[in-house]
């Protein structure tokens, strides 16, 4: 386990009382849970959760960003990260890049290095990154799952409580296929607020500002209107987007101003507005659910 949290530990054993002791203590400290869920990959998942964070922490929230998915991280490229993580006392600290605090396994493995654990070896590797990081007091912790339905995902909504779980898809049927998987998974595991957000909901002609709807049309508001959950607004695409995530440049601090940006700042304006509205039927507490 030397690719991992744990590793900051130098080799000391932790008994399970303390981790979860240590676990409760970080949930404590963080005052909302957001996670972020797609039924499949491709939808642009991290992308929303990345700039979501952003336009959370523009807003002057103290913001934290896990990356969850352990075999496939992308969230250090598209905040513009590659230092590894430093270790502060017996815990590590988060990487701060532009006034967001990040965590991700990519901080911790060689380029190119594959992850080739199983689902348990996974699941400890999550539960370090709560009780084995120095978050410190958090407004918002986002949390950008791996897609679809499996351990990982299982494994951190049972250990952060959530009081949001995002669903990301397309317009496209076969997205809304597996979004609805996902939806159904955040109902069973009663996460308090659910809400789908439809990305790539139209491209925006460079050219003449077109809207051109690649994948199909409303898909993702009927989606919510079907479920009965919360429609959270379409994000459309934009080359930018695309170009920001691969140089480290999310588009909400680098193009504030764009369509997308702002779909993304009253994604995030929604967000807020909906814990708050919710009070405490909205805060899930660690003891008052089974993990």
């Amino acid at each position: 386990m030397s690719q991992t949290p744990e590793a900051a530990r130098e080799g000391q054993q932790i008994s399970r009382e303390e981790v979860e002791r240590q676990i409760a203590a970080t949930i404590h400290e963080i005052k909302n849970r957001v996670v972020v869920f797609s039924g499949k990959g491709g939808v642009g998942k991290t992308t929303v959760a990345v700039n979501l964070a952003y336009a959370l922490a523009r807003s002057g929230k103290q913001v934290g960003l896990l990356d969850a998915d352990i075999t496939g991280p992308n969230v250090s490229r598209m905040v513009g990260s590659s230092h590894p993580f430093r270790g502060g006392g017996d815990k590590l600290i988060p990487l701060e890049v532009e006034g967001l605090k990040m965590v991700s396994i990519a901080g911790l493995l060689r380029p190119g290095q594959p992850v080739i654990w199983r689902g348990p070896l996974r699941a400890k590797a999550l539960e370090q990154f709560l009780w084995g990081v120095d978050w410190g007091p958090l407004d918002f912790l986002v949390v950008d799952l791996p897609p679809g339905t499996g351990d990982e995902v299982l494994t951190i909504t049972q250990r952060t409580f959530p009081q949001f779980a995002i669903v990301v898809t397309t317009p496209q049927e076969v997205s809304l296929i597996d979004s609805h998987r996902a939806a159904n998974m955040a109902v069973r595991m009663e996460v308090p607020h659910i809400g789908i957000v439809e990305n790539m909901s139209v491209l925006i002609c460079p050219s003449c500002g077109a809207e051109i709807p690649v994948f199909g049309e409303g898909g993702g508001e009927r989606q919510a209107r079907e479920l009965g959950l919360e429609f959270l607004g379409k994000i459309p695409i934009d080359l930018e987007v695309r170009k920001g995530g691969d140089e480290g440049r999310p588009i909400v601090l680098h193009g504030k101003d764009t369509p997308v940006a702002q779909a993304f700042f009253r994604l995030a304006s929604r967000v807020e507005a909906i814990l708050e509205e919710g009070g405490e039927d909205a805060a899930a507490s660690p003891t008052g659910k089974s993990g």
